[in-house]
């Protein structure tokens, strides 16, 4: 494998943006670089009660990583994935409010609140911040900290009470979350409400067959002492101390609840769980700046193939203005109803919705005829019945703010009736009428929702496409564990994303604009997928994006032990991708960000 170009250089935000002599960028990075982590652990801290995580990969995922980015930038990237960002990203709704009334609300929510978040920094400044890129201002960062030194007060002869955690429980209290009854898994015994309790991490473990499992039952009895059989597997993976709010019978028999309220926390960051519904969505900032490089303007008509749960989606209609047409689509109905319910939450009435694979994303004029049912934020469905497609011609010549007949009649007919048009009930019916019975009534019929289905749409019918692909999710973090992947899964990612591509280049118009984005480390699924797309179709090109603050991407090839050769980006492209890495100065989620500009197909 050639020498790859390393992804992010430690100092990206300082030295990389300050060559483009742009000023704003500087006072970014100072914003951003205040929210480092502010209280660094005593190294004189035992081994065991604290928190060092080690971030296991499959041994050929690992190898292959290196090759990417270097040994020692990949040991950066896999510590700062075991961490949160040290800030929340909030992006506010102008529909709504202004930036200035978010900040106000919320400096007022958090003093009030229980969670003792230190709202005056040391240098006296406030830790709720206006974003100063040019374009942003209506982003809001609020400061967390850590990593802290936790006083366990506790010595080997009396260790102290501990209360162990699934490790997505534990992923989320590292973001914020409290500890609620379903994610602990055992307990020391003779626990009862009110107890000082340490709180750790269970991690999957590795079996006999290659497998990975917890390797214990929930409600398992924990001794706190070296002849533990669970007590090596706990050291070093500490979250804090608590105080339990449920006796340990009560941990096992209530089905819900808070069970350990954590105040002292290895990383503080302030839970905006259900604040100010409506005027605020929390968002990672790479998130928002694909909203940005997608560029809608008003009055387009611009497509989302993949939308839940909705915030990039929203982000969309509001830079337009909520004036145009955003059609919002997923394969889930209840992710469908998500989109739905955030869109009316956020006043947005722009967006629509509909059921659709993203793999069959493209109806063509011979396949289908048949109606249109899709489904407004406010939940109204407006359907349309046509017996004939257009010419291709007709298609191809789609106008901006409208849709096209041939996308009327390439949707489904969502009708409640008889697939045969007759009485007779079929056997799978009866088993799901069974299933309603015995369940009670589903997600839809309690919510009242409803998700239009289609069938897909005209080729060349949108303005701008933008597809934030299902992936291996590599940059997400803190992420405690990342040993199911293989070389062969990751590959498998890529390929299924180079599927999605396919449907996608074909439904924007000539001129228009394609993005595409993930939120993993993983070049399979970023620079491959870019060389993909540059080698099959000759009339993209890759496009500049604004705001620019992500780093550049990987140029070079890597050569797997069974022959396949995997190429990347080529010297002039990485430039103009966007990848973002989780242990720079910006303090961000691992993501990707490609831009495409859609010239003459034939």
């Amino acid at each position: 494998m050639s020498k790859a170009r390393v992804l992010l250089k430690p100092s990206l935000l300082t030295t990389c943006l300050t060559t483009r002599a742009t000023t704003f960028f500087s006072s970014v990075s100072q914003q951003l670089r205040s929210f480092s982590h502010q209280t660094e652990m005593d190294p004189s801290d035992s081994e065991r009660y604290c928190y060092d995580p080690v971030l296991r990969w499959n041994p050929e995922v690992e190898d292959y990583f290196t090759k990417a980015y270097g040994p020692d930038h990949f040991a950066r990237i896999s510590k700062a994935l075991t961490r949160p960002s040290s800030y929340s990203c909030i992006r506010v709704n102008t529909v709504k409010t202004t930036s200035d009334a978010v900040i106000e609300k919320l400096t007022k929510i958090l003093n009030d609140s229980d969670e003792g978040l230190k709202l005056v920094q040391s240098d006296g400044s406030s830790p709720i911040t206006k974003c100063q890129i040019p374009g942003l201002d209506y982003v809001v960062f609020v400061n967390g900290s850590g990593p802290h030194r936790i006083q366990y007060d506790f010595g080997l002869e009396n260790p102290p009470k501990e209360v162990l955690v699934s490790r997505k429980c534990a992923e989320a209290v590292l973001r914020g979350a409290q500890i609620y009854v379903p994610g602990v898994l055992a307990c020391t015994a003779h626990v009862e409400k009110g107890d000082a309790v340490a709180v750790c991490v269970a991690m999957e473990q590795p079996g006999d067959e290659g497998d990975w499992s917890v390797n214990m039952t929930r409600g398992t009895t924990l001794q706190g002492l070296p002849t533990d059989p669970y007590y090596r597997e706990r050291s070093g993976l500490y979250i804090g101390m608590g105080t339990t709010m449920l006796s340990r019978a009560g941990m096992f028999r209530v089905p819900n609840g808070i069970a350990v309220d954590l105040s002292n926390r290895v990383f503080k960051l302030p839970s905006l769980h259900n604040v100010l519904e409506g005027e605020i969505f929390l968002q990672n900032l790479p998130s928002i700046i694909v909203a940005h490089a997608l560029d809608p303007q008003r009055g387009e008509r611009i497509l989302d193939m993949c939308a839940a749960p909705g915030g990039k989606t929203t982000a969309i209609a509001i830079l337009m203005n909520d004036e145009g047409e955003i059609v919002a689509a997923d394969r889930s109905h209840n992710k469908v109803l998500d989109v739905q319910k955030l869109s009316a939450e956020m006043g947005l009435s722009c967006i629509t919705t509909c059921k659709l694979d993203a793999l069959k994303s493209v109806c063509l004029p011979n396949t289908v005829n048949d109606s249109t049912t899709l489904v407004n934020s406010d939940n109204s469905s407006s359907m349309t019945s046509h017996s004939e497609l257009p010419s291709n011609e007709a298609m191809t010549s789609s106008v901006t703010s409208g849709r096209s007949e041939a996308d009327k009649s390439c949707e489904e007919n969502a009708s409640t009736e008889q697939p045969n048009g007759g009485d007779k009930v079929s056997q799978a019916d009866i088993r799901k009428n069974k299933g309603r019975l015995k369940n009670g009534r589903g997600r839809t019929q309690c919510q009242g929702g409803r998700a239009g289905k289609s069938q897909g749409f005209a080729p060349n019918s949108f303005d701008r496409v933008l597809l934030d692909a299902p992936c291996s999710a590599l940059g997400l973090r803190p992420r405690l564990f990342a040993g199911l992947e293989t070389v062969i899964s990751l590959r498998n990612h890529g390929w299924y994303q180079r599927k999605m591509f396919d449907q996608a280049v074909q439904l924007v118009r000539v001129g228009g604009i394609l993005v595409y984005s993930t939120c993993t480390i993983n070049p399979s699924e970023n620079e491959a997928v870019v060389r993909y797309a540059l080698d099959k179709y000759r009339f993209l090109s890759l496009a500049p994006q604004h705001p620019r603050i992500g780093g550049p991407g990987l140029v070079g090839r890597c050569e797997f032990p069974d022959g396949y050769i995997e190429e990347w980006l080529r010297p002039g492209e990485e430039e103009l991708v966007q990848k973002f890495d989780p242990s720079s100065e910006l303090d961000t989620i691992g993501f990707f960000i490609a831009k495409f500009s859609i010239g003459p197909k034939d």
